[in-house]
């Protein structure tokens, strides 16, 4: 793949790598974005070998490579690679991290008001089993997690302080790195869901102290359904037992005894799908080569004209919220149910999405929401798709 390292992005390359880009104004990037042709290149290939060799022949002859994704997504969020598991969701990685947390009766856990339902439910389904008190921690004046209030919650019961980086129902960015920092004076640990937020904005988990991180390869990182990643820093690793092993997170050394791997790949299964996992680091490659600051600017500059459009239309009501805004555009139409206009746009070969209050039901109950249409742009959009969706939009009130 031919470098791109620029200070202003090659839109015309990036919409080259992305062919649907010709035909289709994709904004459904927080729900499944467009794989660039190197990604899907890198799974067909990696099939098509296993079909002339077979399965366990191909993974050795890509032994190489396939460790190479773990330096790959390293690179991209500031961390080594013996401090990544690779699994087939974010889901998957984020309940495997919530499951090792070791919660004892009387611990207490602080989310955020925007949390996203599986891992709220996740809560609901641990105070089944035992008395943990799950307790969101209330906004600031701007929507997004009060870092004052969440300093005046900690004490020693916290066991996990577990946040959503960028929520599904809306365009704010909670301040992960101040977080970070106030978990970090305490003993609880630091779960941070980035699901939104890797391959969209600079992710550093130096930076944001997280002691735990989870993301998905299908929305903004670019990569294939069906691949995720955790990370878990150092100082964590020890405090963590996987809710399961096998033989490869795992090693049975004797007839009642067994060793855990020592790195974060203790979270791992033996059995996988080495070219979706392929495909993974080549994404990670990709948003590399592409440059997480450039592609954040032009993310960001896009949302806003968006939302400008947006605010000019009659019936058309932006909700976005937070002090800083990403990618994620939500609104609602007068007289226009959302799944109604996902429906209509679609059908002009426009993609966008919907998020219900069942998503995020804290934020939305809060804000009297029941249901909001949801834009969600990337680098390859054009300002002139940009202009093409509000009109879009607007036609259908």
């Amino acid at each position: 793949m031919k470098a791109m390292n620029h200070p202003i992005l090659d839109i015309d390359a990036l919409r080259a790598d992305t062919p649907a880009t010709a035909t289709l104004l994709h904004a459904n990037n927080a729900g499944s974005s467009l794989q660039p042709r190197q990604v899907t290149e890198t799974v067909l290939d990696h099939l098509a070998l296993e079909q002339r060799r077979g399965g366990y022949e191909a993974a050795i002859e890509r032994e190489g490579e396939r460790a190479a994704v773990y330096d790959d997504i390293a690179r991209l969020i500031g961390a080594l690679p013996h401090q990544i598991a690779l699994t087939d969701s974010a889901t998957r990685a984020w309940n495997l991290a919530f499951a090792a947390v070791p919660f004892e009766p009387g611990d207490r856990i602080l989310t955020s008001m925007a949390e996203y339902a599986s891992n709220y439910i996740a809560f609901l389904q641990l105070q089944e089993r035992m008395p943990v008190t799950v307790t969101p921690v209330p906004n600031d004046e701007t929507g997004q997690l009060s870092v004052s209030a969440l300093a005046g919650l900690l004490d020693d019961r916290v066991r996990l302080v577990a946040v959503t980086h960028i929520p599904t129902s809306g365009g704010l960015v909670n301040p992960a790195a101040a977080i970070g920092e106030v978990v970090a004076e305490s003993p609880a640990l630091f779960l941070l869901d980035a699901c939104q937020s890797v391959g969209q904005m600079p992710i550093d988990v130096r930076e944001l102290r997280a002691d735990l991180l989870t993301t998905t390869g299908r929305k903004y990182l670019r990569g294939p359904r069906g691949t995720g990643f955790l990370y878990v820093g150092d100082t964590a690793l020890d405090r963590l037992r996987p809710p399961v092993t096998d033989l490869f997170g795992a090693r049975w050394t004797s007839r009642g005894g067994y060793t855990l791997r020592t790195d974060a790949r203790r979270f791992e299964l033996y059995e996988s799908n080495i070219a979706a996992a392929l495909g993974l680091g080549a994404a990670a490659r990709y948003a590399a080569e592409v440059g997480p600051q450039a592609a954040w600017s032009r993310i960001r500059a896009l949302a806003e004209r968006l939302r400008a459009a947006l605010g000019g239309e009659p019936g058309v009501t932006v909700v976005d919220q937070g002090e800083v805004r990403c990618g994620i555009v939500t609104f609602t139409v007068r007289d226009r149910e959302p799944i109604a206009l996902v429906g209509r746009l679609r059908r002009q070969n426009i993609n966008i999405w919907h998020s219900s209050v069942e998503s995020t039901r804290l934020d939305m109950e809060d804000r009297g929401l029941r249901s909001v249409v949801r834009a969600s742009v990337h680098y390859f959009n054009t300002e002139q798709e940009i202009d093409r969706l509000a009109e879009a939009i607007g036609a259908a009130r």
